[in-house]
């Protein structure tokens, strides 16, 4: 039996569990922990702990010490990946082998600059032109001259996850047509520039021409046999569109390369004037990545863990293009005691 902890994932990693659990020759015992009590999550594990609200050395010894009380096998981190990556040495102390590449990559693709200088000059890439900026005046001169050169502006902190604070400028919004939709992440350039100003200065800032076709998300693992990727073109509903492009392979093939990421990862990509740009490369599962392995009929969690432990799984793709959707399926997680009936 291979114990393995799953700490504070998003509701996705649902599917994601279950896949890892498919596993012909070993019983995979997973323990989960979030902060949200309630989470979904715990309906798959076959441990469930609520997480403690703290933060740096401290949620770091609370991790090594969980692996230590609940004979942890592996661990896939999710809240505090690159602060756990660093120690990876001592999880190792402990016989836990941890779902997270060198804490240098992972650094390196966090940073967005930075992995978008690390990329400039690799062969057959297109970088999209930016500027890095923390006060506003900088943020200014950047976003005249890319509107002067692209038309359309748009910025994001260089940390940051899941494109939590991704605008684009727009010259005014109209505040009662938002009344009566979904605010989206338009925002107008004179309410940017007035909070920015405010601030004097605050986190670096990536200020980027907005790029406006549509967006490619690959997950991907290297493995012996060579790299898995599956390229999903994301719609406008809940359904994406699995097809296998030679160029964005080739992209996501030269990353690979040049990364050297051995854990499951997701690259992600999106098209100006049919030129694809890179976006981001994040180094963890993705919550998507459920679509991919229904459409290619690959196992990437599974496949993923069995490689953490020096087992090579051999493995074959549908490489049929698909388009692939998912539904929700309601799940009683807790019923309090107060409220449970006593009706036949």
């Amino acid at each position: 039996m291979i114990k393995v902890w799953f700490n504070h994932w998003f509701s996705t990693s649902y599917r994601l569990i279950e896949l890892m659990k498919e596993d012909a020759r070993e019983q995979i015992y997973v323990i989960g922990s979030n902060r949200q009590r309630d989470s979904v999550i715990q309906k798959v594990c076959d441990e469930w702990y609520e997480e403690p609200d703290i933060d740096g050395e401290e949620y770091l010894a609370f991790c090594l010490e969980f692996c230590r009380a609940h004979r942890v096998d592996a661990f896939v981190p999710r809240r505090k990946m690159v602060e756990i990556s660093q120690n990876r040495e001592r999880f190792s102390q402990l016989g836990v082998r941890v779902m997270a590449d060198a804490y240098d990559t992972i650094a390196l693709l966090n940073d967005k600059a930075a992995a978008y200088t690390f990329f400039k000059d690799c062969g057959g890439l297109h970088i999209p032109d930016f500027f890095v900026v923390n006060q506003y005046e900088a943020f200014e001169q950047a976003y005249r001259r890319l509107r002067a050169d692209y038309g359309q502006v748009c910025v994001k902190f260089v940390s940051d996850e899941g494109g939590m604070s991704f605008r684009k400028i727009v010259d005014q919004v109209d505040p009662l047509r938002q009344l009566r939709t979904y605010p989206g992440s338009s925002i107008a350039f004179e309410t940017l520039a007035e909070t920015l100003r405010a601030a004097k200065t605050f986190d670096d800032m990536m200020v980027m021409p907005y790029l406006p076709g549509k967006e490619i998300s690959v997950d991907c693992l290297q493995t012996g046999k060579g790299l898995i990727a599956i390229p999903r073109t994301k719609g406008a509903a809940r359904h994406e569109y699995v097809a296998y492009n030679a160029e964005i392979l080739r992209m996501a093939e030269h990353i690979a390369e040049r990364t050297g990421l051995q854990c499951p990862c997701n690259i992600q990509f999106r098209f100006m004037d049919d030129v694809p740009f890179l976006l981001e490369v994040n180094t963890r599962m993705s919550g998507g990545l459920q679509m991919s392995c229904l459409a290619a009929q690959v196992n990437i969690p599974n496949i993923a863990l069995n490689k953490l432990f020096g087992r090579e799984i051999d493995w074959t793709m549908d490489r049929a293009e698909k388009t692939v959707s998912y539904i929700e399926l309601p799940q009683i997680i807790t019923v309090p005691f107060s409220r449970r009936s006593t009706l036949p």
